[in-house]
C-alpha cells in the first residue's frame, strides 16, 4: 500500500502522501528494504478502483497507484537483490501477456521476480472489462487453475541452453530445444511459444492469496508462496498444516510451499508508546471511511444506512472474496463487536495479524508462529511508511537476529535462494534425461 497498510496513513504526518505518483518515495522503500536483507516487495493490486462510494472515495489515498510490473521493472533497475512480487488477476488478463511480462522482469531483474496470482474481487473491475456483473466465484477459480497451468507451459517453452546465438554457424537457437505449448482447454487456447527466454530462476516465483476451499485446493496445487489473513494462532497453525496436507496429495514436498500470513505491527520502544503510535493512526479514521472499508472487505454488502454502533447484520453469501467475509463476520460474532468496533478493528491489518507492542513481544509472537507451525514467515504490512518501515528495520530486526532468526546478509542473488526454493528443471529437458537413464539401466540390465 503506497502509503502504508492502515486506512488512514496518507493523513498520518510522517507518510508520504503523494506516494501513489511519487517514483522516488518507491525507490527509498526499496532501497531500505533491501539493506535491511528483506526477502521481497510485494505489491498489491487491483484492475479498478474498488470503492465506488465517492464521498468516503475522496477521503482514501487507494484510488491511485502504480501500475506493478511497470513499477518493479523500474526497481529492478536501482536494486540488486531484493525480489520483487507483483499482484496481476487471472480474471481479467490472458496468459501469454502474463507470462511474456513476468519472464521479462525475471530477465531484467536477474531472477528476482514473483507473480501473485489473484482472481479478482470487486465489481467495479468486472465493468472495466466489458462485463456487467464479476465472473462468479467457483468458474473465476476454474479458469485461475487453468490459467497457472497455461502461464507455467509458456515458462517452459525454451530449455535453459536453447539460445547458442552461435555468430560463426549461424545459429541463434538449437531448435529441438524449442517447445511450442499447443494448449486447448476449457478456457483458453494457446499455441505458444513465448518469445522470452526462460527464467534465470526457471520460472518466476508463484505467490496465492486464497483460503476459501477452492482457494487452498488451487493453492496448495500450484502456489509456492501462500499470502494469508489469521487472527489467531489456532487459526493459522490450521490452515497451515492443511495446505501441507493437501500439497503432499498432489505429490509435492510440503516444504516447497511457504506460508507467510500479512502481520500489521505497530513497534514502541515500549508497550505504551506503541500504544500511543497506533492510537494515533485510529484518531485519523473519518467514519464515512470506515464503514466504506468495511463494506467492500464484506464483498460490497453496503453498510452504510445502518447504526454504526450497531451490530453487524446476518450477511448474504458474497460473490467477492469468501474468505476474508467469513473471517470478518467470525471476528465480530466471537468479541461480539458493532459496526464500529469492526471497522476500527480492520483499519490497519484489514482482517490480518495486528500486533501492537515492543520489539520483544513482537519478535515472541513472529518466533512462536514460525517453529510451531503457524508461518514459514511473514509479509510485513508497515502502518504507514516510510516510518513503519524503519520501526520494523531498527527496532524488531535486531531482536529477530539476536535469536537467529533472521539473516544479516543475502546468501543467494534469486528469489527462490531467498526462499529457499529449489529451481525447477525444464520438464521436457528433465523428461528427456530420464529416460536416457531408463534406457542406460535397461542396456545394463
Amino acid at each position: 500500500m503506497q502509503t502504508g497498510h492502515h486506512i488512514a496513513a496518507w493523513r498520518h504526518p510522517g507518510a508520504q502522501a503523494d506516494a501513489a505518483v511519487n517514483f522516488r518515495h518507491y525507490v527509498d522503500l526499496a532501497r531500505r528494504a533491501e539493506a535491511a536483507k528483506f526477502d521481497a516487495i510485494f505489491l498489491a493490486d487491483s484492475v479498478g478502483v474498488r470503492n465506488r462510494d465517492l464521498p468516503s472515495l475522496s477521503r482514501t489515498a487507494r484510488s491511485d497507484h502504480f501500475e506493478p510490473l511497470t513499477l518493479l521493472s523500474a526497481l529492478a533497475a536501482v536494486t540488486e537483490r531484493i525480489g520483487l512480487i507483483a499482484t496481476v488477476s487471472t480474471t481479467y488478463n490472458e496468459p501469454y501477456h502474463v507470462a511474456r511480462k513476468f519472464a521479462s522482469l525475471d530477465q531484467i531483474s536477474g531472477g528476482r521476480s514473483g507473480w501473485n496470482l489473484v482472481t479478482s474481487s470487486g465489481q467495479g473491475e468486472a465493468q472495466n472489462f466489458n462485463l456487467d456483473e464479476h465472473v462468479e466465484h467457483a468458474r473465476r477459480y476454474a479458469r485461475a487453475a487453468e490459467f497457472h497451468d497455461v502461464v507455467l507451459g509458456l515458462w517452459d517453452s525454451w530449455e535453459d541452453d536453447a539460445f547458442v546465438r552461435d555468430r560463426e554457424s549461424g545459429v541463434y537457437f538449437t531448435p529441438e530445444k524449442l517447445h511450442p505449448l499447443h494448449h486447448r482447454g476449457e478456457h483458453f487456447q494457446v499455441r505458444g511459444p513465448l518469445n522470452v527466454a526462460r527464467s534465470p530462476q526457471g520460472r518466476p516465483v508463484v505467490v496465492q492469496a486464497g483460503a476459501s476451499p477452492a482457494g487452498r485446493d488451487l493453492a496448495a496445487r500450484t502456489a509456492e508462496v501462500i499470502f494469508v489473513a489469521h487472527q489467531t494462532f489456532d487459526e493459522a497453525q490450521s490452515f497451515y498444516r492443511d495446505i501441507k496436507q493437501r500439497a503432499q496429495g498432489y505429490g509435492r514436498d510440503p516444504d516447497s510451499v511457504k506460508i507467510m500470513p500479512g502481520i500489521f505491527p505497530v513497534v514502541g520502544r515500549t508497550q505504551a508508546e506503541a500504544d500511543e503510535k497506533f492510537a494515533r493512526l485510529q484518531d485519523l479514521i473519518h467514519p464515512v471511511v470506515g464503514v466504506q472499508l468495511l463494506s467492500n472487505m464484506l464483498g460490497g454488502y453496503d453498510l452504510s444506512g445502518l447504526p454504526v454502533d450497531g451490530p453487524l447484520p446476518d450477511l448474504p453469501e458474497t460473490n467477492g472474496g469468501k474468505s476474508r467475509q467469513r473471517l470478518l463476520v467470525d471476528l465480530a460474532r466471537r468479541d461480539n463487536l458493532s459496526i464500529r468496533d469492526l471497522y476500527l478493528r480492520i483499519a490497519g491489518a484489514r482482517g490480518h495479524q495486528q500486533v501492537v507492542g515492543t520489539p520483544q513481544s513482537i519478535a515472541d509472537q513472529l518466533q512462536q508462529w514460525f517453529e510451531e507451525e503457524g508461518a514459514d514467515g511473514f509479509n510485513i504490512m508497515s502502518p504507514w511508511l516510510p516510518g513503519g518501515l524503519d520501526d520494523f528495520v531498527e527496532l524488531v530486526l535486531p531482536e529477530l537476529r539476536r535469536r537467529g532468526l533472521f539473516r544479516t546478509e543475502y546468501e543467494g542473488r534469486t528469489l527462490r535462494e531467498h526462499l529457499g526454493l529449489a529451481r525447477p528443471a525444464h520438464r521436457a529437458a528433465a523428461a528427456r534425461a530420464h529416460a536416457v537413464e531408463e534406457e542406460s539401466l535397461r542396456a545394463l540390465g
